[in-house]
């Protein structure tokens, strides 16, 4: 039987173990190589650089809530629900990934400091989403005319402390969730026609 071929895919799972391992002040490229059973020389055939590696292992992190975000986005049906429905499902994912691998959350943390680039795509996906929901919202004349990205971003900021990772530690407090009902109301209430 074959090897499996080394893909991009395999490169980054392997990494994500390989940082949950060593964490990533001392994870390597050679560490991701040899978890592959590869050299490192096939490893920087896909990525440039180490710090290529990390940036798609950050992006890959941050893009696998798009997808069903996406979908609540574009999903029939009131604005108003949408707009609560992919805030909490938002909420959730973040919640998920800090308390279900700790060690990682706390890895892509410091990834994501290195990697404001993409973090910062990873925001414009978010509030383009965002935007979608409250044009659509606009245009059923469930919410009172606004400039779509303008309000998005706006929404972004004032429902930070539940996506944002340096509220991580308040997530799991008693009170997170009447603070979160509290700031969805606030918003809807700001956004009706």
């Amino acid at each position: 039987m074959s090897p499996e071929p080394l893909t991009q895919a395999r490169i980054l799972e392997a990494t994500e173990d390989v940082l949950r391992r060593y964490g990533p002040a001392k994870a390597t490229v050679v560490d991701v190589a040899r978890a592959l059973g590869v050299s490192h020389g096939s490893v920087y055939r896909h990525f440039g650089s180490k710090a290529a590696l990390r940036e798609a292992v950050t992006g890959r992190w941050l893009d696998q809530s798009h997808a069903e975000l996406s979908a609540l986005a574009d999903a029939e049906g009131p604005a108003e629900g949408r707009l609560r429905d992919w805030l909490a499902a938002l909420f959730a994912a973040k919640r998920r990934k800090a308390g279900g691998d700790p060690e990682l959350f706390a890895t892509y943390m410091v990834l994501v400091g290195e990697n404001s680039s993409t973090v910062e795509r990873h925001i414009a996906t978010m509030i383009e989403q965002l935007a979608r929901i409250i044009e659509g919202g606009v245009e059923e004349g469930e919410f009172r005319p606004v400039e779509p990205t303008t309000a998005a971003r706006a929404v972004w900021d004032a429902s930070n402390r539940f996506h944002d990772p340096a509220y991580a530690a308040e997530w799991s407090q008693p009170e997170i969730e009447t603070a979160f009902e509290a700031v969805c109301d606030l918003v809807v209430r700001g956004l009706h026609a």
